[in-house]
């Protein structure tokens, strides 16, 4: 019965929050954060889950323990977004299952080492061409296994060549450093990934034309997960190493955001910049960029770099400044 009064005095407590972004926490009778949220729209976020309408089992068991919520205002989603994300990073909420446990990402590296069978690993830590870091492990297995059936790479006449076999071939020292070395040239030029990329499309092609669709399948499966380790490492590479004007619009008028090295180093709200507060803004955020240095936890650091970006893709083109 203590419950259902509790549920009422939340209901209550929801019809006050304000329909702006910002973070939820929600709180047990202990009072300790058992899960965090964000959303541009907080109030509706909230009361979704106190309605009978969802149909998620942990939603159902994370609200039997809610005794109480809060929550914080922010003026854009970008920093609900963000903020949600330092706030996990600290408390570690027991509900929340991402964004916590950045310590078990992961990197892929290229075998330095002669192995007949293994030209990439898995690996817990960066070293010397390892690329990353992913959260997803098991993913990098997957891709590890599929690229193992068409080892070893080889190269004729500036053209890439390889063959898809279900049952890895083993790979002598030489083969190994040849396989090796084009790996290395693959992550690192992206219009050799391209190229690579390319003759896979036309293996897989081939396949199919002689009804060979397994095989088709397993080559555009290999290309897919090529195109993910290409997004994963050029893309972001090619993020990081830009500086970006955000213009996002707010209930009080346009906030600013300087980005660069896949932080935010300024922000300031303005109402209606003008081509002067634009320049003055860009040349403090510059100043600030002189002091700063790449984050040294890198894997805690990869999930504010995805926020970040993911924002500057979804912005319209003229939100978006290049500088």
């Amino acid at each position: 019965m203590h419950y259902m009064n509790t549920l009422t005095e939340l209901k209550h407590k929801i019809k006050y929050i304000p329909q702006l972004p910002g973070i939820y926490k929600m709180l047990d009778a202990q009072g300790n954060t058992i899960y965090i949220g964000q959303s541009k729209c907080l109030q509706k976020r909230v009361r979704t889950y106190f309605t009978p309408t969802h149909k998620r089992n942990k939603v159902d068991k994370l609200v039997s323990f809610i005794a109480d919520l809060d929550y914080q205002v922010t003026d854009t989603h970008l920093e609900a977004k963000l903020l949600e994300c330092r706030l996990i990073k600290e408390i570690k909420p027991l509900f929340n299952s991402q964004l916590k446990n950045d310590g078990r990402y992961v990197y892929l590296k290229i075998e330095e080492t002669y192995k007949p069978r293994q030209a990439l690993t898995v690996t817990s830590q960066r070293s010397e061409n390892s690329y990353g870091p992913f959260r997803q492990k098991y993913r990098l297995y997957e891709i590890i296994d599929a690229l193992m059936t068409i080892f070893p790479i080889t190269k004729k006449n500036d053209q890439y060549q390889l063959t898809y076999q279900p049952l890895p071939l083993s790979m002598d020292q030489t083969s190994f450093n040849d396989n090796k070395n084009i790996l290395k040239e693959l992550f690192s030029d992206t219009s050799c990934m391209d190229s690579f990329l390319a003759t896979l499309e036309n293996k897989m092609q081939q396949s199919a034309a002689l009804y060979n669709y397994a095989t088709a399948a397993k080559y555009r499966d290999i290309m897919r997960g090529l195109n993910y380790l290409h997004f994963r490492i050029s893309d972001y590479n090619n993020f990081l190493s830009q500086d970006y004007l955000l213009k996002i619009p707010t209930t009080k008028g346009i906030k600013l955001f300087f980005v660069s090295k896949g932080q935010i180093l300024a922000k300031k709200a303005i109402k209606n910049p003008t081509g002067v507060d634009l320049d003055a803004f860009i040349s403090a955020g510059y100043t600030l960029k002189a002091a700063v240095s790449t984050a040294a936890d890198e894997k805690a650091a990869v999930d504010y770099h995805d926020i970040i970006y993911s924002e500057i893709k979804s912005l319209p083109q003229e939100a978006v400044k290049q500088i």
